[in-house]
């Protein structure tokens, strides 16, 4: 029977690795029929190429967070152009890259490359808001209504100045809460934002299809802002931290730290899943109360990492049962720290 190496072992490859990786990632809505077909294309070139990363593809297209060794990105490059599905995709380049950011390849076939929770005729996708650069958005950002079209865990690092962050733990949630929020404002300006532009761009759609006049989003979310914010010597309107879904779990934009740790209060924006895997609640922590809970949000979660391993286990079975229950009230604990 074939062994598959951990994840502690494919760290441990990783951190060993020689060559520098180039951590990017890009997306596309466009139809693709041959799903699995295609599915099973890019593990066997990207495998060749010892790229990492977490690709979504769907029958409405493909989002990718990659990374890959340096010497052989102009052939990743070359190889992805080549299908004209996806020629000139452009690539959001991370800011903060230690190459460290992925540590195995895993391509999985989705109904969706973002779950909305929409049907797939419910409004035209392709009918989206106007792309603005980042001096666009500076400048008009004063005169609109500015929206974060991110989860609440990913604003509470960072986020555009006086811009509505919802509190949402899903895009699928976040879709007809800002809706509802911006009821009565069909008509004035509105700014949308995401992470890389993917989440905008069918935001955008939404609310166009719902009676919104102007609605526009920044071209190629933080990541790229941030690039054109340090290429043209920008004002940055963004504070903190950008959220990643990666390893790193953060690229810093500004040094301004906006969040608190969940579990004293003092300024910190780094974020850490809990270490006991029946919990691995993602929520922020300070260095110190990391070392008092033994990386663990509470000290429950603390007391049961010392528990023989079948203890552990068994508890993990029972919370798993109530996973709705217990996701819920998770988050609400987390959303209670965070806004105290």
């Amino acid at each position: 029977m074939q062994r598959f190496p951990s994840r502690k072992e494919l760290l441990k490859q990783l951190h060993e690795e020689s060559s520098k990786r180039f951590t990017f990632s890009f997306y596309r809505y466009v139809i693709i029929e041959d799903v699995e077909n295609l599915r099973g294309e890019l593990l066997k070139k990207w495998k060749v190429l010892n790229a990492f990363g977490r690709i979504y593809i769907a029958r409405e297209g493909i989002n990718a967070q990659m990374s890959i060794p340096e010497e052989n990105f102009q052939k990743f490059q070359k190889q992805l152009y080549s299908d004209k599905r996806f020629s000139d995709v452009p690539f959001k380049v991370a800011i903060e890259d230690n190459g460290k950011s992925f540590y195995k390849l895993t391509i999985k076939v989705r109904k969706k490359i973002v779950a909305d929770g929409l049907k797939d005729d419910s409004f035209d996708v392709t009918n989206v808001g106007t792309h603005l650069s980042a001096e666009e958005w500076n400048k008009q950002m004063n005169n609109a209504v500015v929206v974060d079209m991110r989860n609440f865990y990913e604003s509470e690092v960072g986020h555009f100045q006086n811009a509505i962050c919802p509190d949402a733990h899903s895009f699928r949630q976040e879709l007809p809460m800002v809706k509802e929020i911006l009821q009565g404002k069909e008509n004035e300006k509105i700014l949308l934002y995401c992470t890389g532009g993917i989440r905008c761009e069918k935001a955008s759609a939404y609310l166009k299809h719902y009676g919104f006049k102007d609605v526009n989003q920044l071209y190629g979310g933080i990541i790229e802002y941030a690039r054109q914010v340090k290429l043209n010597g920008l004002e940055s309107k963004f504070k903190g931290k950008n959220f990643v879904f990666d390893e790193r779990m953060g690229e810093r934009i500004t040094e301004d730290i906006i969040s608190k740790c969940y579990q004293c209060s003092k300024l910190c924006d780094t974020h850490y899943n809990c270490a006991n895997d029946g919990c691995h609640l993602l929520f922020i922590q300070c260095e110190s109360c990391r070392e008092k809970f033994e990386a663990c949000c509470s000290d429950e979660c603390r007391k049961i990492i010392h528990l023989p391993i079948d203890e552990q286990k068994k508890i993990q079975r029972e919370t798993a049962r109530n996973v709705p229950a217990s996701i819920f009230s998770s988050r609400k604990r987390a959303k209670q720290r965070t806004h105290s």
